[in-house]
């Protein structure tokens, strides 16, 4: 199987056209109607028989959030629902959050250990190197499960977490079915490391709603923003999860972290950022194709070229903050890695990754990260096919767009590789 490229026409299982039908077939008869943060926040009240939020601080990028979506993501019935759903579960959490820092305030002195933290752009090996990482011994990362449920369910005993991971395998599914190619693109697996983006969205400030929707209005209110909050409220989710199963230290990675590098190094002292590079020819149409297909699940309006020019000018500025963070810090407390190193010698570049954290590379550690490496061959899910050219750019324009951020990191021109079969000219990032 190879992912398509009509981008315009999503996928639509029979059971999804039919709901979606049903649906706006309401909407006409007057039911439905908007989504609605009073009555979200009411439906997380009722779910958990809490009212306490503590600081209402998250309600205002909630509002700008809903009313972006309301006004430009043209959802489908179904996709207004999953947005309902997530929306009121994220409301959930922080109720139980306040009432579990009420009971147990100790939670907040816990030390989450050395910290390392992968801000690489998208589709240049993150998720690979996050997983290598992850594999060490005592060091720990947000399992797809916890991403999805941080704190113990209801009537959960300690140390067993089934309920949750039966959650996270039913969510699993449920992107199968509904968007079967996306695994083509980004493998997604119940027990795997994942993105700490996920607890971002627990204040509704992240990235991950102008991935998912066309939501404009928002993306332009968030990058105005000053995003400490939200970081804090991270870092007190890490506690929690770390109160529940603890570690020598933490890996974080999610490529909105490159936006932010500066409040990361003050929210989180003697963090030690990992920076994975690779040719953004490559990279950047891989990941609009991944824009598009993620958003074909929750709207039947999906327009390339538009993704192209939001994500091109957001990218742009990624990497216009990053380097001027660095410059700012003198390149202290930095690694950079090839994406084509990295699939080339992966231990070697743990190695180096570990030495500038201050972790000892055990053997351990190494056998993990080895056992890691022999994972599933790319393209188990399918081949990922796209262009820059479906998204109205080509490559010298990208190469126009980047050119700072590739004279700085001396990326190599991966089209030009002469060895067509090299590590470095895969597309899934594992």
């Amino acid at each position: 199987m190879q992912t398509s490229t009509e981008y315009r026409r999503p996928y639509r299982p029979l059971p999804v056209s039919i709901f979606n039908a049903a649906g706006r077939a309401a909407r006409r008869l007057g039911f439905g109607g908007p989504l609605n943060v009073d009555r979200m926040v009411a439906a997380a009240r009722r779910k958990t028989g809490l009212s306490d939020f503590g600081d209402e601080w998250f309600l205002e990028p909630l509002e700008v959030l809903v009313g972006s979506m309301n006004a430009e993501a043209r959802l489908t019935p179904l996709g207004a629902r999953i947005q309902h759903v997530r929306i009121v579960s994220a409301l959930s959490t922080r109720l139980r959050v306040e009432r579990l820092l009420r009971e147990k305030p100790e939670i907040l002195d816990i030390g989450l250990g050395k910290v390392i933290l992968i801000a690489g752009l998208q589709r240049t090996a993150t998720t690979l190197l996050h997983r290598l990482i992850a594999a060490g011994p005592g060091i720990r990362s947000l399992k797809s499960w916890e991403a999805l449920n941080p704190l113990p369910l209801p009537g959960e005993r300690t140390g067993d977490p089934r309920g949750r991971i039966g959650r996270a395998k039913l969510a699993v599914r449920t992107i199968r079915f509904l968007a079967p190619e996306f695994l083509a693109i980004h493998p997604i697996a119940h027990d795997a490391p994942e993105e700490d983006v996920l607890l971002l969205d627990l204040s509704f400030m992240s990235q991950s709603a102008e991935a998912a929707m066309h939501v404009p209005g928002y993306s332009a209110w968030l990058e105005a923003q000053d995003h400490t909050r939200c970081y804090e409220y991270l870092r007190t989710v890490l506690k929690i999860l770390h109160w529940q199963r603890p570690g020598a230290g933490w890996v974080l990675k999610t490529p909105h972290h490159v936006e932010y590098l500066d409040v990361i190094r003050g929210v989180f002292p003697g963090v030690c950022v990992v920076q994975t590079h690779r040719d953004p020819k490559k990279s950047i149409p891989s990941f609009w194709s991944m824009v598009a297909h993620g958003r074909g699940i929750f709207s039947d309006h999906v327009d390339p070229e538009e993704i192209g020019t939001h994500w091109m000018r957001k990218t742009r500025r990624l990497i216009e903050r990053s380097m001027s963070v660095r410059r700012n810090a003198g390149n202290r407390g930095f690694v950079d890695v090839s994406y084509y190193d990295l699939l080339a010698d992966p231990l070697a570049e743990l190695r180096r990754i570990y030495r500038a954290a201050g972790i000892d590379f055990t053997a351990e550690a190494e056998a993990a990260a080895e056992a890691v490496s022999r994972g599933g061959p790319a393209g188990r899910h399918g081949r990922h096919v796209y262009s820059a050219t479906h998204f109205g750019f080509d490559d010298g324009t990208i190469d126009e767009y980047c050119d700072a951020y590739l004279r700085e990191y001396r990326i190599p021109d991966e089209t030009a590789m002469l060895d067509g079969t090299s590590p470095g000219t895969r597309d899934e990032e594992r």
